[in-house]
């Protein structure tokens, strides 16, 4: 027996669907259920019944599930500790984040953490949200910046600050020229989307937001990142609506931030952390961070 017919037995027993935990687990179903009935015969028990129709628990699957959680926690406990000892001697602080935290957050933190620590190692990998949460989860990473909480026991949250979202237009539109623009011009322009997962978040808020006013957008371009969609308003293109930070961080000459008369939706900056494995260096980051920033 291996850890993972363990997972795959969790998880089936979870979903109580093998389809829907073939599809959590990465797996094909035919592979999921012939792991699950090895997994049966090596224990020498029944722990599904299944039809057609439904798949539920036996009594034994019910016992076996109780333990076999309290397995997993342990060997994930063993690993995170293992690894915890390993960074103790290497000292290395790993940090996940999105752009926002990049622009918004480190200038303002990390040249005072740096001079506490000048020989730590300090490891930065931008991810978006789900490859930031499964390496903390996984201890491959200390901190992470994201757009989302992340509910485990072992793992604390924090928002940061809440990014508030604008309009982004060519300077020679003829709405850049007003202080607020109103929501129904919205249907009149060309809009160019960042589509990749980083934006998943802000795309769905915007979608929302849309939805409730009964509006369209008109999708012209589709990027795979801000600085993308910035040089595409900047040549006029068409427009986008962005985080309102990116504005006085660009360069660019020919781009415009306006707020619309309704308020757009707002994206929180969370901050998530492990509590069971929390270094010296770790605790002193949080705390110059939440020096910077009031965390809630």
């Amino acid at each position: 027996m291996e850890l993972r017919h363990l997972r795959y037995f969790i998880t089936v027993a979870e979903e109580l669907n093998f389809s829907k935990a073939a599809l959590k687990l990465f797996t094909a179903q035919p592979s999921l259920s012939q792991q699950i009935k090895d997994l049966e015969e090596e224990i020498g028990v029944r722990l599904f019944n299944r039809t057609k129709r439904k798949v539920e628990l036996t009594e034994e699957g019910a016992v076996f599930l109780e333990q076999a959680r309290l397995t997993m926690a342990q060997a994930e406990r063993a690993v995170a500790m293992a690894r915890q000892a390993h960074l103790a001697k290497q000292q290395i602080l790993r940090i996940g984040f999105i752009t926002a935290a990049e622009i918004r957050i480190f200038p303002k933190i990390l040249p005072t953490f740096r001079i506490q620590h000048p020989t730590l190692k300090i490891e930065q990998q931008i991810l978006h949200d789900l490859e930031q949460h499964k390496a903390l989860k996984k201890g491959d990473l200390d901190i992470i910046f994201s757009r989302q909480q992340i509910e485990a026991k072992n793992i604390k949250n924090h928002v940061v600050f809440k990014d508030e979202l604008a309009l982004i237009l060519p300077k020679q539109h003829p709405l850049a020229q007003l202080e607020r623009i109103p929501v129904k011009e919205l249907e009149k322009l060309n809009f160019i989307v960042p589509t990749s997962n980083t934006f998943a978040i802000m795309n769905q808020a915007v979608s929302e937001f849309l939805q409730a006013h009964h509006l369209h957008l008109n999708v012209h371009t589709e990027t795979q990142n801000i600085v993308d969609s910035l040089a595409l308003v900047n040549s006029g293109v068409g427009c986008a609506i962005l985080p309102k930070y990116v504005d006085p961080f660009s360069s660019l000459p020919n781009l415009a931030v306006r707020p619309l008369e309704i308020d757009l939706p707002t994206l929180d900056l969370i901050v998530s952390y492990r509590t069971d494995t929390m270094t010296q260096p770790l605790k002193e980051f949080i705390e110059i961070l939440a020096a910077a920033f009031p965390l809630h």
